[in-house]
């Protein structure tokens, strides 16, 4: 087939996708003048959808680069968290660089070196070194004096002027409390990360707030039930095995991958999870609710934080500068099936069914 041959039936193709003629998709490919805004978007969108390139004059142009560090992306909250990144940021014109740590791999200060030298227009930060209470945080005052707009996700810095986005930890984990209590549990425990974590420092918070209002334990009862651990599956069921030599009947974690560990501990105890032990999760992340058994857990909510870490970031690109303080995003209990009605006889370890009490009415999030 001759080259006006081909692109005659190229031509064919795109209209006929597009439902115009083919002389319109000519004016469209050439940028002529002529053709109406929704009928060019047409045949551009006709373009895309069957695979042919845009020509240059054609392709939408980036306003920019924007960084985007995460941690390691084993834990599939993160993965959430970028691509709703990604996708908020698509309309506003700005390309994301997706910059991933991983233990012993590059860290979060060189990666921002290969931010800066991509001349990247801001930065925004998920679970980094802002959340760490042992690092240095001049780290980030250096890049404001650039200046150059950051957001941080996820943990809060004092005297850092930037906008910070954070889901209520200290809230989630009373919620989580509040949950298992109406269930009938009193020896519920705790297992979350290293105590230097913002985020880890305010759940702790607000689990011994809840345990003292709502089920009267003290502060010495307290330190017994509370397993501070390496993040992630394997530190969920070190800690959880110890919450249940211990006597514990509910345990709340710091994530659903220490939750799934926590429930991995129960088994290999012979018990069953939730009849012998009840598990609250936190994130809600993806594919929670196919877990054996289905994993009731508090939900982050995850598109709304991402949305308003994207707009603050690029009012401040924009020169309009958002609000340097910290919005707080509510967490929501999604109840499954990891959580049930405490025995009567509190007993951890498996044994025969004892007359249960009713279940008090729940209100949650449905799953």
């Amino acid at each position: 087939m001759s080259y006006s041959a081909a692109m005659r039936a190229r031509l064919s193709d795109i209209a006929q996708q597009a439902d115009v003629s083919e002389a319109t998709v000519s004016r469209v490919l050439n940028d002529r003048p002529g053709v109406a805004p929704e009928t060019r978007q047409a045949v551009l969108t006709a373009l895309d959808v069957l695979g042919y390139e845009r020509p240059a004059r054609l392709r939408k142009r980036s306003a920019g680069l924007v960084g985007l560090v995460v941690p390691e992306l084993d834990n599939p909250i993160f993965p959430a968290f970028a691509q709703i990144i990604e996708s908020a940021l698509a309309p506003t014109g700005y390309t994301p660089v997706l910059c991933t740590q991983t233990p012993g791999g590059v860290r979060e200060d060189e990666y921002v070196e290969m931010l800066l030298d991509r001349q990247v227009s801001g930065i925004v930060f998920v679970s980094g070194l802002h959340a760490d209470t042992a690092a240095d945080h001049d780290r980030y005052r250096t890049l404001l004096a650039r200046p150059l707009p950051i957001v941080m996700i996820n943990g809060y810095a004092p005297g850092i002027p930037a906008p910070f986005v954070s889901c209520d930890d200290r809230e989630a984990a009373e919620l989580a409390v509040a949950h298992l209590v109406a269930l009938g549990h009193r020896r519920i425990g705790l297992i979350t990360g290293p105590d230097r974590f913002v985020p880890v420092q305010r759940k702790v918070s607000g689990y011994k707030a809840a345990m003292e209002r709502l089920a009267g334990v003290g502060e010495s009862e307290l330190a017994e039930l509370t397993e501070l651990s390496l993040f992630g599956v394997e530190g969920g069921e070190a800690a959880a095995g110890r919450l249940i030599e211990r006597g514990a009947t509910g345990i709340v974690c710091g994530s659903d991958l220490m939750a799934l560990g926590a429930i991995r501990a129960a088994r290999q105890r012979g018990m069953s999870v939730p009849e012998n032990l009840s598990v609250v999760g936190y994130d809600d992340s993806p594919l929670m609710a196919f877990t054996d058994p289905p994993l009731t857990t508090m939900r982050q909510p995850v598109a709304a934080m991402a949305v308003a870490a994207v707009r603050s970031l690029v009012d401040e690109i924009n020169g309009h500068g958002a609000p340097h303080s910290e919005y707080l995003f509510r967490p929501e209990l999604v109840v499954r099936g990891s959580t049930a009605v405490a025995r009567q006889d509190s007993a951890s370890a498996p044994s025969s069914p004892g007359r249960q009490r009713p279940a008090p009415p729940a209100v949650a999030v449905p799953a």
